[in-house]
């Protein structure tokens, strides 16, 4: 664990000048949810422009304290700033700060900047609706707590922000909740976030017996001592928390029935950042993973396994908002594979995690708008044919779709591609599996998006008769502009110059510099070659071939990943039918075991009693007899003993 003494370090200094405002990062959307939320009615007709001027003004606070950190040396650029002592109890000294350093600037500027503009395009695509004050107060909420969540100095105040985020994501999933199938969705992700949930409370209680603190620099500091078993269990509880935030294998089932929600909270939260928390908390712990491989073995595996689970639904996904809920799951296996690949790896999660945030989000607003054209329809059957109609919208798609599947140039083709580079190193059968598994899911990728993008925009127009589509407003189209230049330019920027590896550095260590099993250039061309030929086979199923307005049967695969590839089932079988039995058996011992022991000793002392109370019949010669009665027994009894 040697390479991450620099993570297991406290901050190097405290925070001075625009560096000592993050609070402010916190408190503007947080001010802005309470306004919204408590001010009622009355705040309806500027709550929406409000609610957008918060994340807007911590954006630029973002951006001021990215520049100073950029004045330091690099060893200097992890700051820490103290607010409040919180939990002074015994052994359990909890101080509230905040930690500003390259990790945690990543995360604040793509939740400030992907955000303001998914509120700025949330003001054309829920102009209509009567609560859309309450809906930018939830937005709000959400972007306050991941703010939180990101920036916190210790894993307690981390896990304030991370149900914070849970809490927001329920109450915007479920923002429709007079629709019963919303209110379901809404109850289901946050029920399996739950469970997530619990793996992260139980790995602080584990820190604090066995580091006797909570905070990063004592958890990191004690994990270069503590036993490898200590940290195996310790990392799967942490794990166990990504996978339940970052929807991956087994806690995935969620994020599809979570596009029940308004279209930009699929933007904001389940694709630039929500769903991304986990890889967070696995970069964060890298001393404890490092120190566990075995736990970092799995965290690869979970990745391998999600990125190829959500690819193969991805291909079979008529709803274009459930099909990108696919992609997202796999994307984000791409980025927990590198994040369990240890310091080749690092690095490259982060990257492509904000290459991400930047298509995805325009991707999901793309369907946003493809919707708001299409009077909300999201079959992609009934599409067809809107490059006509739609162009803005069209152009700024395919810059999303070229830059998901990895084209060479965008944004993916630098992040994506370095991932199946790191993938590919390493000694015996692990290279060989997991860079194989992520190079094929490459090739999937590229089917299944330009599918999306060829069923929706390409073809014959396959409208139904009372929809008449047409462009959204400049409100929303602005924000899809600048995520497609995010789209094709961030991975040139940060990408080729090795600008992002060197400014994490800092945080997660000097980049591992092996090389691939396979040569890198052989790797890049088998990697393209892949894509073009899954791009090719989409486009000429579905762009050369009529497209079918009512689903196929289609192969058994197709019906599987359909149905999710029998994930609820799954659920359902193992753990659902189960617990309702569990429950209703332990109901069953309640009333007739438990109540029916404390029930029955009472009637029993009741009954006897009563029937006691009867011989006290206050008659004298009752009494008399009685004596007598017991007078006889006793002599009786000692004549048998004499005998």
């Amino acid at each position: 664990m040697s390479t991450y003494l620099a993570a297991a370090e406290p901050a190097t200094a405290e925070a001075t000048g625009v560096l000592a405002l993050g609070w402010l990062l916190i408190a503007l959307p947080l001010l802005g949810a309470a306004v919204l939320l408590l001010g009622g009615r009355r705040t309806d007709r500027w709550g929406h422009l409000f609610g957008t001027a918060m994340p807007a003004l911590a954006c630029l606070i973002a951006l001021a304290q990215f520049a100073a950190l950029l004045e330091r040396d690099a060893e200097e650029r992890s700051v820490g700033s103290h607010l409040f002592s919180w939990i002074p109890v015994g052994a359990l000294e909890v101080e509230v700060g905040l930690l500003l350093d390259p990790l945690s600037m990543c995360f604040v500027l793509l939740v400030t900047f992907v955000g303001t503009l998914i509120h700025v395009y949330s003001i054309g695509y829920m102009a209509h609706d009567p609560d859309r004050r309450r809906f930018f107060g939830y937005l709000n909420l959400f972007v306050a707590a991941m703010l939180l969540l990101v920036l916190a100095d210790s894993f307690l105040v981390l896990y304030v922000g991370w149900e914070g985020v849970g809490l927001a994501s329920y109450l915007l999933i479920g923002f429709w909740s007079y629709n019963p199938t919303y209110a379901a969705a809404a109850k289901k992700a946050f029920v399996a976030n739950r469970v997530g949930d619990f793996g992260l409370s139980v790995a602080v209680l584990i820190m604090f017996a066995q580091f006797g603190g909570v905070s990063f620099s004592e958890v990191f500091a004690g994990a270069e001592g503590a036993s490898e078993g200590v940290l195996t269990v310790l990392g799967l509880m942490l794990l166990l928390a990504a996978c339940g935030k970052s929807a991956q294998f087994p806690l995935q089932s969620w994020l599809g029935d979570a596009m029940a929600g308004p279209t930009p909270v699929s933007a904001l939260i389940h694709a630039a950042t929500m769903v991304t928390a986990g890889v967070y908390l696995v970069v964060r712990s890298a001393p404890v993973f490092e120190g566990a491989p075995d736990a970092q073995l799995v965290v690869v595996i979970v990745g391998a396994v999600t990125l190829l689970f959500g690819a193969a639904i991805g291909c079979a996904k008529d709803d274009i908002k459930k099909a990108l809920a696919a992609s997202t799951m796999s994307q984000i296996g791409y980025m927990m594979l590198a994040a369990g690949l240890g310091p080749v790896g690092y690095a490259f999660a982060i990257f492509h995690l904000l290459t991400h945030g930047f298509f995805k989000a325009g991707l999901f607003l793309g369907a946003g708008s493809v919707m708001h054209g299409m009077g909300d329809q999201v079959n992609m059957r009934r599409f067809g044919g809107l490059s006509s109609v739609m162009k803005v919208t069209w152009v700024t798609f395919a810059f999303g779709w070229l830059a998901i599947i990895g084209f060479p140039g965008l944004s993916g083709f630098w992040s994506k591609d370095k991932i199946i580079e790191a993938a590919y190193v390493g000694d015996g059968w692990r290279p060989w599996v997991f860079g194989t598994a992520a190079l094929v899911g490459a090739g999937i990728t590229a089917f299944y998006m330009t599918r999306l993008f060829v069923m929706t925009f390409h073809g014959k127009r396959r409208w139904t008769d009372d929809v008449h589509p047409h462009e959204s407003p400049l409100v929303m189209t602005v924000p899809l502009m600048v995520l497609a230049v995010g789209s094709a330019l961030l991975g040139l920027a940060l990408g080729p110059t090795g600008a992002i590896a060197h400014w994490l550095e800092p945080v997660v260590g000097a980049h591992g510099e092996e090389e691939p099993v396979i040569a890198v250039t052989l790797l890049t061309t088998l990697t393209v070659v892949l894509v073009l030929a899954g791009a090719a086979l989409a486009w000429l199923t579905y762009e050369r071939r009529p497209v079918a307005t009512t689903a196929p049967r289609g192969s058994w695969l197709t019906r599987a990943a359909r149905r999710d590839l029998y994930q609820d089932t799954v659920n359902e079988s193992l753990l659902m039918h189960p617990g309702a039995w569990l429950t209703r058996s332990l109901v069953f011992f309640d009333n007739r075991g438990v109540d029916g022991t404390v029930n029955g000793l009472a009637a029993l002392l009741g009954g006897t009693s009563a029937r006691l109370r009867r011989l006290q019949t206050g008659f004298v010669r009752s009494y008399a007899l009685s004596m007598f009665a017991g007078a006889a027994v006793v002599v009786g009894a000692m004549l048998l003993v004499r005998l």
